[in-house]
């Protein structure tokens, strides 16, 4: 792996003295996301395998390259999981495209986010200088926790090298209830039931039909059943792995705008053209939309959230939502301190950034 990180750190040199971008790439499983994709490609795949795997602390540490079929089937043997239920795309996402790109599952809801997990990670920075975050090695820049920055961060920081991310162990139970409520109901109750000691793992309302996971100790989850009522949901795992890998029926066609809501989970219903799909507890609402980005926006802002372009549609209109100044120049002071010519994944996340 010498070698390897040799070579990265040559093309990385090379290209900062030159100012021509590099586009930090795996697998490819989500080369649609995000902006224009430019430069010349630094493949990351060979960078691959377990570094470190400590079941009882609950920790594993791998090279970006890994993919996430290689990660399950480590943690399966002792049933463990990644808890925040990143979508595989076929077992051929890396790690370090997962936690580049911030991407969660269904159980997010409940668990927390990919930033949450993140306990440390390695990342070569524009000058090819290996540097490491979390709690191995170094303190923070400027007190950010960078490790948790990268997650999100569409590679636009650095090259990740190794993350080091909390896992969880498989619940013993898992039952899904099915229940016919209109978009505002399933909203209503989910937040009534959000308040509660319930042990719901993830949720999803479209086309009238809400489904709620719950996952735990068998008397617990059974427990919940008996309370919520609501009908047994038969096909539940292929369910939740189809919104998890998103192939459920709702993301087949997305050529006129799929976009991602983040909203408090107490928002009102968004009157917006389209079809919707929930999830999150109401934190998360897909929508499928012709209407233009401005509409979109302003209406997630005014519900006290944000939109992003997640696939299709015209990304002109920039595929995530416009920063506040002040926020803005802090992802300018981070970008200009980790890559001073700004060589990785350029534009990617914003088309002058």
């Amino acid at each position: 792996m010498d070698q390897k990180l040799q070579a990265f750190r040559e093309t990385v040199v090379a290209a900062s003295a030159a100012k021509q971008p590099l586009r930090i790439r795996g697998n490819g499983t989500k080369d649609w996301y995000g902006q224009a994709l430019e430069g010349d490609v630094l493949d990351t795949t060979a960078y691959s395998g377990i570094v470190a795997y400590d079941p009882t602390e609950l920790v594993i540490t791998a090279r970006a390259g890994s993919t996430l079929r290689e990660i399950g089937r480590v943690l399966s043997e002792k049933n463990q999981m990644l808890a925040f239920e990143p979508p595989r795309f076929d077992g051929l996402a890396t790690l370090g495209g997962i936690v580049a790109a911030g991407l969660s599952g269904p159980r997010r809801q409940a668990v927390g986010a990919v930033r949450d997990f993140v306990l440390g990670a390695v990342l070569m920075d524009g000058k090819g200088d290996v540097l490491n975050f979390g709690g191995q090695v170094m303190k923070n820049v400027a007190g950010y926790d960078v490790s948790r920055l990268l997650a999100g961060s569409m590679g636009t920081l650095g090259l990740i090298l190794e993350v080091s991310v909390k896992v969880l162990p498989r619940p013993v139970a898992q039952h899904t209830l099915q229940f016919s409520l209109s978009e505002a109901e399933a909203l209503r109750q989910l937040n009534v039931w959000g308040g509660q000691p319930l042990p719901i793992s993830a949720s999803c309302w479209h086309r009238g039909e809400l489904m709620v996971r719950l996952s735990g100790a068998r008397a617990a989850v059974d427990a919940a059943i008996a309370r919520m009522g609501g009908q047994t949901l038969a096909y539940a795992d292929a369910y939740w792995d189809a919104l998890r890998e998103q192939t459920h029926d709702f993301f087949a066609e997305t050529a006129q705008g799929l976009w991602r809501l983040s909203l408090p989970s107490v928002a009102a219903a968004i009157t917006l053209p389209g079809e919707q799909l929930i999830e999150w507890g109401g934190a998360q609402r897909w929508l499928k939309t012709g209407a233009d980005a401005a509409t979109i926006r302003a209406a997630a802002v005014q519900a006290g959230g944000h939109a992003t372009l997640f696939r299709g549609g015209d990304k002109s209109v920039g595929v995530f939502h416009p920063l506040q100044p002040a926020v803005a120049r802090i992802h300018r002071h981070l970008k200009n301190t980790f890559d001073p010519a700004g060589i990785f994944n350029r534009g990617r996340m914003y088309p002058d950034f």
